[in-house]
């Protein structure tokens, strides 16, 4: 059965416990509302580690004023059940006010990283993710932490801030989990309605087109973007919030795709909910 933990000094307690037993630690960050993506990390969690930590905390920081925080799905106790299912050993499901107190004045940016592709359409939401995973990483104490390669910008940054900031933790890629028809699992995906869910493929069908080109040895990126929204352009709810390919080593724009250290990325609203991917060449 999984151990939920309320407060920072019990999970620091705990972890302390576990590395003085010299124990691996395996740690899972997310928001909640957990679906197939956040299994997957779990898994691999799981299976490279003796103990494995899930933090769930929907993080105010990393929303802007616009955004969905207070709409964003929350289901706790299914959250519970899929990690007792799947070997967790602790969630650590704080409070805002543990995370935040009222004299809380202290935030974390890597600079030049967080400013292109999500950064320019969020222009708070990496100080916020960087903020957050500094601090679970300081109370958990994770031998290893585990992130989806759907984030791709985060995994980018959060690996910088590891690297700059000397931190004693291995960050470990996991693959993206897709649906049947390609469309790449989020929470977010719930906000979509039926013809909108039907539509959302578009992202993957675009990817899967860059993918086409470049096989053919096509890699000029402006004609690679064109053609991406050629795809998404035919869907007529999708709008494009970017279509963006970068450098995986420090995200500047790229006008030729470069084999094995390229990032194509895009972001697409369905009314108003906004849906990333990518591929990573």
């Amino acid at each position: 059965m999984s151990e939920v933990i309320h407060t920072i000094e019990q999970m620091k307690e705990f972890s302390k416990k576990a590395i003085l037993a010299q124990k691996s630690i395996g740690f899972v960050p997310t928001m909640g509302y957990l679906h197939e993506g956040h299994l997957s990390l779990i898994q691999k969690a799981r299976s490279q580690n003796d103990i494995v930590v899930v933090s769930i905390f929907v993080n105010p920081l990393q929303f802007a004023p616009n955004e969905d925080f207070n709409t964003y799905p929350r289901d706790f106790e299914k959250d519970r059940i899929l990690c007792e299912q799947n070997g967790v050993d602790v969630i650590f499901y704080p409070g805002y006010e543990e995370m935040y107190p009222q004299s809380y004045q202290t935030y974390v940016e890597v600079s030049f990283l967080s400013k292109p592709l999500e950064g320019k359409s969020r222009p708070t939401h990496f100080k916020g993710v960087t903020t957050i995973v500094l601090k679970l990483f300081n109370i958990v104490k994770p031998t290893r932490a585990y992130f989806g390669k759907k984030d791709a910008q985060q995994l980018i940054i959060i690996k910088k801030m590891v690297e700059d900031l000397n931190l004693d933790v291995e960050i470990v890629p996991c693959e993206i989990k897709r649906d049947a028809d390609g469309l790449a699992l989020s929470s977010r995906n719930v906000y979509l309605n039926a013809k909108e869910r039907s539509q959302a493929i578009c992202l993957k069908k675009a990817l899967d087109k860059a993918k086409e080109l470049i096989d053919a040895k096509i890699y000029d990126s402006q004609t690679i973007i064109q053609n991406m929204k050629n795809v998404i352009n035919s869907y007529d709810l999708a709008r494009i919030d970017y279509i963006s390919i970068n450098s995986t080593d420090c995200l500047s724009e790229l006008k030729e795709v470069v084999l094995g250290k390229t990032l194509i990325s895009l972001a697409v609203f369905f009314g108003k909910t906004r849906l990333i991917d990518n591929m990573w060449i």
